[in-house]
């Protein structure tokens, strides 16, 4: 391997200026593994922080919407603005780690969640829902950070290990995500003790969460792995037949390059990347119009935070806790076969939490824990095959369209959730949201069969 001639600076503070700390010369496998290893931790560690940030804010906002605006169809735009501001920043997020590195990337995403934090607190102390609409906006940011950090994960990564590194940061995750909802109450009477609205506890714990997160990935994501792998790493093309990939032509920007219009070419192009492009995209989708009406539905059958909470947590746990095992399981059996169990999953889970009644929390609690399953074997197996099946010198911007999607997908899933409910009932959102990922997971088993 030889060294990108093109990246001669000294951004990540690599001794004698070159990543390897000899002048002109690239790492050892020793050296590479070891940067894998640290990125890996760091990346872990920004997660549980940043977690607790995202689920505790997830879980509350409908109902905090429901109790600022006094309607259900209105608490349903809590979700979506979350998963809209998280599709805004995914955008901005891969544009400044493709001429930053991933560090840059993430610490803007981190940055813009922690002034989201700020206007959802004043908005909760003025009595105004739109002013949170736009604190929530910017709190998405924190959901584009954590994205991102699942690519960053699989920089570095050999052949036939991305699911698997993915996996580690997404199971990260769990121990914030699952704390976050069981904290707000806590926190809302820390909060009151200090002069504090009421409803601001949530919220201020996502404040230091991001805060912390934010920190950790300023202080001591070096060397950028992204960076790094570009200056030592070939370049991989590939096959737009087979998937496979090949030797191709280095970016001669050496920033990672490509714009989106070249990335939506390579999607094109890629059969593969397309397929799991559209996983991702329906399995966020299905698990985020379910998950965010979930409290409403809870709420109105007279449950109190706490089980709301405890339901919430379990359902990220799902998400996460068994992550690596998933990710095994990509590397080894194939992506295509995890992404269509996953739609078996999703397609249990919206029957099983959809045929619910709102005092039925036991079944809601299934299901919503099988949702969490569904939604990760669809993140990671479909993340892991999208980042093999692209050249390096365009995942950026690649990744970054798949996480505007996928987020637009699942705004757009909220607000019709929220109309489904407010209008109509839970069951039958539960019963729409299964025709969409049975049609998925047929279409995903027949491709499988055609290739």
């Amino acid at each position: 391997m030889t060294a990108n001639p093109t990246n001669t600076a000294n951004p990540d503070g690599f001794p004698d200026g070159s990543p390897g700390g000899s002048s002109g010369g690239s790492p050892g496998e020793e050296r590479i593994a070891a940067v894998r290893r640290r990125t890996l931790t760091v990346l872990s560690a920004a997660q549980i922080s940043g977690g607790i940030g995202v689920a505790v804010g997830l879980t509350f906002s409908s109902v905090t919407m429901e109790e600022l605006s006094g309607s259900t169809a209105l608490s349903g735009l809590a979700g979506t603005a979350v998963v809209l501001g998280a599709a805004l920043l995914a955008l901005p997020t891969a544009r400044s780690s493709g001429r930053g590195g991933r560090r840059a990337g993430l610490a803007l995403a981190y940055g813009c969640a922690l002034l989201g934090c700020l206007l959802s607190l004043l908005a909760v102390g003025l009595g105004s829902w739109p002013l949170l609409l736009a604190g929530l906006v910017l709190f998405g940011a924190a959901s584009a950070g954590g994205l991102a950090s699942r690519y960053a994960a699989t920089d570095l990564s050999p052949p036939g290990h991305a699911a698997r590194h993915l996996s580690l940061v997404v199971w990260a995750t769990t121990i914030g995500s699952v704390a976050g909802p069981n904290l707000a109450e806590p926190a809302e009477r820390f909060s009151a003790g200090l002069g504090l609205s009421a409803g601001s506890g949530p919220f201020a714990l996502a404040l230091l969460g991001f805060a912390i997160a934010l920190g950790i990935i300023v202080i001591a994501l070096r060397p950028d792995p992204l960076l790094l792998a570009r200056a030592t790493l070939p370049a991989p093309d590939v096959s737009p037949a087979s998937g496979t990939p090949e030797s191709g032509p280095a970016d001669p920007s050496g920033k990672g390059g490509g714009t989106f219009r070249t990335a939506w070419r390579v999607l094109r192009g890629t059969p593969l990347a397309g397929r799991a492009l559209a996983a991702i995209a329906v399995s966020h989708t299905a698990m985020v119009s379910v998950m965010s009406m979930t409290p409403i539905h809870l709420d109105h059958g007279g449950s109190t935070y706490t089980v709301i909470g405890v339901v919430i947590s379990l359902h990220i746990a799902g998400m996460y806790v068994l992550s690596p095992v998933i990710g095994w399981l990509a590397d080894r059996v194939g992506r295509i076969p995890v992404l269509v169990l996953g739609m078996g999953l999703l397609l249990a889970a919206t029957v099983l939490a959809g045929g619910a009644g709102a005092h039925d929390v036991p079944r809601v609690t299934i299901g919503l824990v099988l949702l969490g399953l569904g939604w990760s074997c669809g993140l990671i197996s479909g993340s892991a095959m999208l980042s093999e099946a692209v050249p390096l010198e365009h995942r950026t911007p690649v990744q970054g369209l798949s996480d505007l999607l996928m987020n637009v997908c699942g705004a757009t899933g909220t607000v019709i959730a929220g109309v489904i409910v407010g209008s109509l009932s839970y069951g039958v959102l539960g019963a729409s949201v299964a025709v969409m990922v049975a049609v998925t997971g047929t279409w995903l088993a027949l491709a499988r069969t055609r290739a």
